[in-house]
Parts: structure tokens; C-alpha cells; sequence
């Protein structure tokens, strides 16, 4: 009966290399889906700052509205979304109040059961508006116009940015943002909810992809110099900060002597006698280098040193 052959150069004559298998393997690719819609989205660091300044909106506008309204407003940060103009149109509800400023830069958009109850408060009423299945007449278009001026006013407060001042148009419908737009422009729609005493809706803000680029840059300023300021604190001079330390010194009496008969019989209450005349000055001592003479004095309640005569020069120069 044969045997199986141990032989690795004869079970291997018909088999073909590793080298060889990977070389005649196709490469594996990674193929993912491309979605174009995601180009140009705000990167995460971006949309944070873009957030906490429209934070700064709400509180503003809130007291704003409250003003001229004479009730309390509610007003906070709802979302931040990117999209393309299209979408956007298709998402605004028929009878919603819709003004442009500056053209195309930015567009103050009102739902309707916010409408109604603001312009009933403006007249008197008590701001429930209960008849939001209608349109605006010409009289509360104007109206809302001051509105809308008023949110816009609030924004450029806290964007800062240079130029003039952004002026409402004319009401708009949803199907003519189209005209001033183009369908795959990307807007950024900045949401708020607002509530009233009686009544609660929400309001938005679409910038343009040209006013967008400006508050990026803007905040990207705002933090590279925030930064400068935080990095370029002006340091004191070294000769400023030496004359801060701290040092230790003492006042004493140098090269005395005492008997260690003296120092055995030491108890509380004991006098010490140093056998030097009254009128020996102490020496002021900065560690071991002496500096001047001096003499034991008070002032006010802190004890203290009169200073005499510097020692000698070559002493605590020389160190």
C-alpha cells in the first residue's frame, strides 16, 4: 500500500504560488453611494457657531417683541437645516407670509397661526386669532411687513456684518421663491418657535448661500481672534516680575556667643543674655547675605526694622 509522499516540492509542483493567486485576484474597491445633496453642508464646528449666534437672535427678538407688543414672547432656536431651494418651497405651507430682503440674501417666513394672533395683538385684541384659514389682506400685509423688518433688524444686530442695511420687498407666495432662487441653489432655513400667551407658532429665516459664506467668515474671524487674545496676554517684564517675588529675611545678631551653660538651664519664662551692648545693630540677612544694619523698631501694630548702614560691598555684591 503506498504511502503519501512527505515531499513538499512534490505536493507542490501543481499548485500555483500565493504570489501568483494575488496577483490574478481582482483588487476589491469600495464603492459607495453618492448623494450630491450633501455638497456644500455646513461642517459640524460651523453649524455650533451658526447655532449659538441665532441663540443670541431669539433672546434678542424676544424682548423686542415683547416692546412693541406689550405681552410676553417666547422665542427659542428651533432647528438648522440645509437644503435645496425646491425642497424648501415644497415644504412651505400655501398661505404662509413670505418677505425677501435685499432681493435673495434673506427671506422672513411666518406660519399662518402666528400671523393672526400678532397682528390682532398690534390691534388691540387679545392675540388668538382664530381665523387662520384665510389670506392677508393688504392692511395686514402691511402689518406683518413691519413684522418681519422687525426679526430682520434683530438678526443684523447680532450678525454685524458690513454693508447696508437688508429692506423688505414685496409678500411673496411659496411658488415664487423659484423665481429668486435657483431649484438646486442650497438656502439654510433658521426655524424659531414663538409663543405668545394665547397663541404659538413658528417663524424662519432662509439665508442664501452669499449671506451664509459671510457669517461663516465672519465667525471664523471671531475665533481666530479670540484666540489672539488668548495666546497674546502681554507678559510683565522679568525685571517686574522679580520685584514681585517673595523673599524670605530676618533681622539678627551676628557672631554671638553663648555658653552651652546657658542653653542647659533654659526654661520658659528664662532671659537669655546675650552679653552684646544695647546699641549693636542687627544685620538685615536675605538668606546668608547680609545687607544692611538694622535696628528693632515698631510700626503701628507690626514689628519692624530701622535700616542703618549697608554692609559692605564687596560682601553681598560679590554673592
Amino acid at each position: 500500500m503506498a504511502t503519501p509522499s512527505n515531499n513538499p516540492v512534490a505536493q507542490g509542483t501543481d499548485s500555483p504560488a500565493p504570489a501568483a493567486v494575488n496577483a490574478q485576484m481582482p483588487a476589491t474597491r469600495s464603492v459607495r453611494r453618492c448623494d450630491f445633496r450633501l455638497a456644500g453642508r455646513l461642517p459640524n464646528e460651523d453649524a455650533r457657531a451658526i447655532t449659538a449666534l441665532h441663540e443670541t437672535v431669539a433672546t434678542r427678538l424676544a424682548a423686542a417683541l415683547e416692546a412693541d407688543f406689550g405681552t410676553a414672547f417666547d422665542v427659542k432656536f428651533d432647528a438648522l437645516n440645509q437644503l435645496s431651494a425646491k425642497e424648501h418651497a415644497a415644504e412651505i405651507p400655501p398661505l404662509s407670509y413670505i418677505v425677501p430682503f435685499a432681493s435673495r440674501m434673506v427671506m422672513v417666513e411666518i406660519d399662518l397661526n402666528l400671523v393672526f394672533p400678532m397682528i390682532e395683538l398690534l390691534l388691540g385684541g387679545a392675540g388668538k386669532g382664530e381665523n387662520a384659514d384665510r389670506d392677508l389682506s393688504e392692511i395686514e400685509e402691511g402689518i406683518m411687513q413691519d413684522v418681519a423688518s422687525l426679526i430682520v433688524r434683530q438678526a443684523e444686530s447680532v450678525w454685524s456684518i458690513a454693508g447696508p442695511a437688508l429692506q423688505p420687498s414685496s409678500r411673496i407666495r411659496p411658488a415664487t421663491v423659484l423665481q429668486l432662487l435657483r431649484p438646486s441653489e442650497k438656502v439654510t432655513v433658521l426655524r424659531f418657535a414663538c409663543r405668545s400667551a394665547n397663541a404659538s407658532g413658528a417663524f424662519s429665516l432662509a439665508l442664501s448661500t452669499a449671506l451664509l459664506d459671510l457669517l461663516v467668515k465672519k465667525l471664523k474671524v471671531d475665533r481666530e481672534q479670540e484666540k489672539t487674545r488668548m495666546f497674546s496676554f502681554p507678559a510683565p517684564p522679568l525685571r517686574e516680575r522679580i520685584l514681585d517675588c517673595d523673599m524670605e529675611v530676618c533681622a539678627e545678631l551676628s557672631e554671638l556667643k553663648v555658653s552651652v551653660r546657658d542653653l542647659v538651664s533654659l526654661q520658659p519664662g528664662s532671659v537669655l543674655k546675650l552679653r552684646a551692648p544695647i546699641q549693636t545693630p542687627t544685620m538685615l540677612k536675605l538668606g546668608d547675605r547680609a545687607l544692611f544694619e538694622a535696628v528693632p523698631v515698631r510700626s503701628g501694630p507690626q514689628r519692624a526694622a530701622q535700616l542703618g548702614r549697608r554692609s559692605r560691598s564687596d560682601d553681598w555684591k560679590r554673592r
